[in-house]
This record gives structure tokens, C-alpha cells and sequence, in this order.
């Protein structure tokens, strides 16, 4: 029976989590605590996590990093109920495999759950690529994206992809595997983000038996695994300084050496490399070694952020609504008028993983041919209700109002609705904070 391990401080909405998913023939635990949690990690086996974002020890990302310390490679799904995608964001950037925002829908958290526990590791693909997610848009940035990957696909320089996250990087880094000379081979990709200091070195370059605990087994790293094709490297600059002296020297000369062993392995691979942040402020903050980028950054490859690519939207919605009506068997074939102004207006901060999550529900919850505005989370309604309108007029005063509301509303966001917090960013007392609040309308 799959074991699940819930961490939700709420004992009465615990207590309901745990009936409904022992009725579906889960085995649960319950802890309520970060420091219970990570006892229970510590002492028993889990198929998947399901950690509330706020605890009162911590939060449900803390306890996962944790976990990854421990080198516990269970998937983790964390639940938030800020109504705030930015947490999800920030969730599946620190290498959680979904989130669900509370309250929480019975269909939408076991589609979820069953998601991450069947997410199998698809990191490595031998022989032709399967068939490429990645769908053209018809934007210039669109337009601009697809021909630097046609023209530097075909040469053996390294690349580093380089957006914002959820923009779609790994699928720019297929693309580029797909139309190169090593089509035919391995395409290989790890995140980077998602493994701890000790297991980063172990993923990337092997290990020999007895080479530390737990190395019960020789194990082939991602490198060897991908010689002769592409390997990818997901949010390379969370490497650890140790492991990027390790992998300057695997691209300088071609050889890698398995922890704990003497033998060196030659390796023939092209790096792609992935990060949503801008590596040069690593280089001179003296977070990643200059040498090191110079040799991963023979071609960059900026990919835009959803926002950005005006006239797309349509083109991902239906790529995304086919998708999810394939794999939940429902025949959705529009978004209503009301949903798609919301979708029109909203700024998708967690761009393309946001849209296709966000399809993905909508899709499970409508009834009919359509999606109306009841199956939206209600983060985006939320949002678009709150975001500040530019006047149309040259009133200065109108225009002071608009730019003030709209630092309100993203100084809460950011503070995550502490308003004791907001006001002293902002530099003015609770009360005169509480005051624009009403002003405003902002909930």
C-alpha cells in the first residue's frame, strides 16, 4: 500500500485529509509539527509528502530541504492556503513536484497525488526523442527564441538557457537535443535545484561501492549515462563550489571520476545548461566560478516570460486544454468569455507550468464543453480583483493613486498579507496602511 506522510497543523482539517485518503487505499501518518515531521522522515519510509506550507515550527519547504539532506528522494506536494501562486512557485523552485491551495478540491488532490506519484524519472531518453511539448508561438519573442534554437541546435557549443521559472527551459533544451547531430542518442537532465550538497557530485559523476554510507553499489553517473548525447543541467547555479571545480574539469578534459574510485571514465557529452537567474551576479558575488561560465555560456538563450509574449496565450491554452482532455478523458473544448479576460489580465507568474497546471484543473472541474469562472482557483480571481488598472488620463493625481495601490497590493504579496510587515516597507504606520487598504478596496 502506497504510504503518504501528512504534515498540516489544522487537526480537524488533518483529520478529514486522513479519512478521505485512507477511503482511496492510502496508508497515512499524521504529524503536525516541521519537527515531528522530520522524526517521522528519519524513522519510516514514504511513497509521497504532503506538507502544509505554514507550520508552527517552520514551513512545509524547510522540512522538504530537509528530507533532501537526508537523501530521501520522496516527491512532495505542498498545500498552501495564501491563495498565492508566488508560494507555488517558490515551492516548485525549491524541487516540490506539485502544490494544491486549500480549500482543498477531493478530485483535484487525488489527480495530484496520483500525478506525482506516477511522475516516473523521465530524465533520461535514449535513442529519437519522443515527441516535442514545445509548441511555436507566433509572437516576436516567440519568433526570436525559435530561430536562435534552429541555428545554434546543430553545432556542438555549449548553452545556457537562461528565464524565468516555469518558462519552459528543459523543453527549449529537447528542442535543441532534437534538432542537433546527437539526435539520434541520449538525452539526459537532472535538476541541479534539487539535490543537496552531498548527493550533487554522486548524480552527476557516479560513485564506487563503499564510497560513503548508503553507497551499497557501483552507480553510473548522469554523465557517463549521457555520453554520446546531451545532458542538461537544470538550475546549474545551485552547484556547490566543490562540484563545479568537478565539472570544469569533466568538460576541460572530457573525463569524470566516480566518487571513492581511481578509475577516470572518458565522456563525450554537449552541455545545456538551465537557470532563472542571471549567472553573471553569481560571478561577481563569488557564488560560481567565472571560468566555469565562460565555458558553459558559448551561446545564452533568453526564454520570455509568458507575460511577455503577446498573442501566444490562445495558442498554449488549447495546447494545454488537448492535453488535459487526453489524459482526464473529458471533452473541454473552450474557456468561457469571463475566464479568458481573466486570463487576458493576469500576469502568470509562474508562466507556463502556472497555465498548464491551472488548464490541467479547470479541466477536471468543468462539467461541460466549456470552462466557466467557477472552476478558476481562486487565487486568479483574487488577484485580478486586487491588481491596480492605469487611468487612462493624464490626472497626476489618478495616475499617484494607481502606482500607490498597486505598491500596496505587491508589498502585501511579498510579505505574504503580514500587514505589521508591509507597513514598515513601506515606510507608514499600521493604521495609515489599514486606511489605503479600505481606500482601495483591497482584500
Amino acid at each position: 500500500m502506497i504510504k503518504i506522510l501528512v504534515v498540516e497543523d489544522d487537526t480537524t482539517f488533518s483529520m478529514i485529509l486522513e479519512g478521505f485518503l485512507q477511503k482511496n487505499g492510502y496508508e497515512v501518518n499524521l504529524e503536525y509539527t516541521a519537527k515531528a515531521g522530520l522524526r517521522s522522515l528519519r524513522e519510516n519510509k514514504y511513497d509521497l509528502l504532503l506538507l502544509d506550507y505554514r507550520l508552527p515550527d517552520g514551513n512545509g519547504l524547510e522540512l522538504m530541504q530537509e528530507a533532501e539532506k537526508l537523501n530521501l528522494q520522496t516527491p512532495a506536494v505542498i498545500m498552501t492556503s495564501f491563495n498565492d501562486v508566488r508560494t507555488a512557485v517558490q515551492a516548485i523552485r525549491s524541487g516540490a513536484r506539485d502544490y494544491i491551495t486549500k480549500p482543498v478540491n477531493p478530485d483535484e488532490l487525488l489527480m495530484v497525488i496520483k500525478s506525482a506519484l506516477e511522475k516516473k524519472d523521465t530524465s533520461v531518453e535514449t535513442g529519437k526523442t519522443a515527441e516535442s511539448d514545445f509548441v511555436e508561438g507566433q509572437s516576436e519573442e516567440s519568433k526570436r527564441l525559435q530561430e536562435y534554437i534552429q541555428l545554434v541546435a546543430p553545432t556542438e557549443m555549449s548553452v545556457i538557457i537562461q528565464g524565468e521559472s516555469g518558462t519552459g527551459k528543459e523543453n527549449v533544451a529537447r528542442s535543441i537535443h532534437r534538432l542537433s547531430k546527437r539526435a539520434n542518442k541520449t538525452f539526459v537532465a537532472i535538476d541541479c535545484g534539487s539535490l543537496s550538497k552531498d548527493l550533487a557530485a554522486s548524480e552527476l559523476f557516479g560513485h564506487s561501492k563503499g564510497a560513503f554510507t548508503g553507497a551499497l553499489q557501483d552507480k553510473k553517473g548522469r554523465f557517463e549515462a549521457a555520453s554520446g548525447g546531451t545532458l542538461f543541467l537544470d538550475e546549474v547555479g545551485n552547484l556547490s563550489y566543490d562540484v563545479q571545480v568537478q565539472l570544469l574539469r569533466a568538460i576541460q578534459e572530457r573525463v569524470i571520476q566516480p566518487l571513492g574510485s581511481n578509475k577516470e571514465v572518458k565522456v563525450d557529452v554537449r552541455l545545456i545548461t538551465a537557470t532563472n537567474e542571471d549567472l553573471v551576479s553569481s560571478v561577481s558575488k563569488g557564488n560560481f566560478r567565472e571560468d566555469l561560465y565562460h565555458r558553459l555560456n558559448e551561446f545564452k538563450i533568453q526564454v520570455p516570460a509568458l507575460r511577455t509574449r503577446n498573442g501566444d496565450l490562445h495558442l498554449f491554452v488549447g495546447h494545454f486544454i488537448h492535453q488535459a482532455n487526453k489524459e482526464l478523458g473529458r471533452d473541454v473544448k473552450r474557456l468561457s468569455p469571463q475566464v479568458t479576460a481573466i486570463f487576458n489580465k493576469y500576469d502568470w507568474p509562474g508562466n507556463l507550468r502556472e497555465l498548464k497546471n491551472v488548464i490541467k484543473r479547470m479541466v477536471l472541474l468543468s462539467k461541460g464543453e466549456e470552462a466557466g469562472l467557477e472552476t478558476l482557483p481562486d487565487e486568479m480571481v483574487i488577484s485580478i480583483k486586487n491588481s491596480a488598472p492605469r487611468p487612462d488620463t493624464t490626472d497626476l493625481k489618478a495616475l499617484n493613486q494607481a502606482q500607490e495601490k498597486e505598491l500596496i497590493i505587491e508589498t502585501l504579496r511579498k510579505v505574504k498579507y503580514n500587514k505589521s510587515k508591509a507597513a514598515k516597507l513601506l515606510n507608514i504606520d499600521r493604521t495609515t496602511l489599514y486606511n489605503k487598504i479600505e481606500k482601495y478596496q483591497i482584500e
